[in-house]
């Protein structure tokens, strides 16, 4: 029942028009971007989103990157590490325009809602920011709002806290129907969490594969999936490398020649995600 109702709550990510009575679609050689905080960011650690993206995709081949940020806002906050706020904004842009995305999956929300009523115009304007900002990729952006919280023992406050995310979402839908924008929210579906907020495997499981239907049964491909965690985890230490501040930043007169290496990530990035291409090729096709 649980795996039902969450299936549907998605009904899935890309299983709606991109603009307006257009259905959306992969081609091959997209370069799909996923920008949000942790509920994106985490998502990377599972492979559960991805590999029911290419799953009911094959055999298109297409690439994933994860840009998720733990605990950030529209604003590009927490990837600010030392820098002010406004850093942080900027690294968010930058880095997603490097990537040269045809399709940007944007996830923003939670954090902001905790600042109830009095922060909505600031996320309305701060939303509306970003996604200008980003419009010169000229790629296919899709809105995706965030399940809600899920009561546990000993939580409180959880009803007025999801009618404060409920505000935000509204805002999302809105801005996505004036741009014509891809929108999915995740309001109705009852999440599976770990602790009220983060999903768990199962979580991302029920919630990810149903691309095109509500009523296929949910992708389980372990290899195929393992691969896509390998790539991602690859990926990570690309563009968010342990010791940063060592490798690039106020520090880099100690231990800046070690970021060199870096790049010889990209490599590796390149031949997991030509081993993904050979396993979704052998998939059958949805």
């Amino acid at each position: 029942m649980l795996r039902v109702a969450l299936a549907f709550g998605l009904a899935l990510l890309f299983a709606f028009p991109a603009v307006a009575d257009e259905p959306f679609r992969f081609d091959d050689g997209d370069r799909v971007v996923l920008l949000g905080g942790t509920l994106i960011e985490r998502e990377q650690k599972y492979g559960r989103w991805e590999e029911a993206l290419v799953a009911y995709n094959a055999p298109r081949n297409f690439t994933v990157r994860n840009l998720g940020w733990s605990g950030d806002t529209v604003f590009g906050e927490s990837r600010a590490s030392f820098d002010a706020p406004a850093k942080g904004y900027e690294r968010l842009v930058t880095l997603t325009k490097s990537l040269n995305p045809t399709v940007i999956v944007i996830c923003y929300g939670v954090n902001e809602s905790f600042d109830g009523d009095a922060g909505l115009e600031r996320f309305r304007k701060g939303l509306a920011k970003l996604l200008d900002d980003v419009a010169p990729t000229k790629a296919r952006v899709v809105l995706l709002s965030p399940p809600p919280f899920e009561p546990t023992p000993g939580a409180t406050n959880v009803a007025a806290r999801n009618a404060d995310l409920a505000k935000y979402t509204a805002v999302m839908q809105e801005t996505a129907t004036s741009r014509k924008l891809g929108f999915r929210s995740l309001a109705a579906a009852p999440p599976a969490t770990e602790n009220g907020l983060h999903l768990n495997d199962t979580g991302y499981r029920v919630l990810a594969p149903l691309l095109f239907s509500t009523t296929v049964a949910p992708v389980d491909a372990p290899a195929l999936r393992a691969k896509i965690v390998e790539k991602n985890q690859l990926f990570f230490h690309r563009w968010r490398p342990q010791n940063e501040t060592y490798l690039f930043g106020f520090r880099k007169h100690e231990q800046g020649k070690n970021g060199a290496e870096i790049p010889q990530f990209d490599p590796l990035v390149v031949k997991a995600e030509a081993e993904i291409a050979v396993m979704v090729k052998a998939l059958p096709q949805k």
